[in-house]
């Protein structure tokens, strides 16, 4: 009797130690991923829309509207740039936001995407389109490479208006950058 508990004792000890989990710790946790512009700049923990009551939006989004937002207004005022945009001006200055509105909304679409933003699509026309007067009537002109030295200039102004790194305006205007052959049309 005895040998048979001892026996079912050793075997009870085994299969416990066969089946409990091992000691030993494992790393099962991945390499942290580097986080993306769009991380950097506010990512996707969700803030109050100070433009929309009641309405929630992503950090990230909130930062870069405010980015485009403030760069159209010093745009609108650089009489070197503001040559290209007369019907966005004769609309806000009429008291008609809806070209701002769309003008943002798509800007602001297009640097959440290349950015690094997962939930956001850019809809809008393709660059070469967007900054073509034959293909957008909103454009008054093609702009040469100092034209868009003195829009990555005004983009500065805009979003150390609104407080963003020069870290951060440096990142963004890697990203401005990578635009420069297709808005460049002349």
């Amino acid at each position: 009797m005895k040998k048979t508990v001892l026996i079912l004792s050793a075997v009870a000890i085994t299969g416990t130690m066969l089946l409990a989990p091992s000691c030993k710790k494992e790393n099962n946790t991945a390499p942290a991923a580097t986080p993306t512009l769009y991380d950097s700049l506010g990512g996707t923990s969700m803030v109050a829309d100070p433009s929309n009551s009641g309405q929630m939006i992503e950090k990230g989004r909130l930062g870069i509207r405010s980015v485009v937002d403030s760069t159209i207004f010093v745009i609108a005022a650089d009489t070197s740039l503001n040559k290209f945009f007369p019907v966005l001006l004769a609309e806000v200055t009429g008291s008609n936001l809806s070209g701002f509105t769309i003008l943002s909304k798509n800007l602001t679409d297009f640097f959440c995407v290349a950015t690094g933003a997962k939930n956001f699509t850019y809809t809008g026309k393709d660059m070469v389109a967007a900054h073509d007067p034959a293909q957008n009537p909103r454009m008054n002109g093609k702009s040469s490479n100092a034209d868009f030295d003195q829009f990555v200039a005004d983009l500065v102004v805009g979003a150390k208006k609104v407080g963003l790194s020069d870290d951060l305006i440096g990142r963004v205007g890697r990203v401005v950058n990578t635009t420069r052959s297709s808005v460049v049309q002349k």
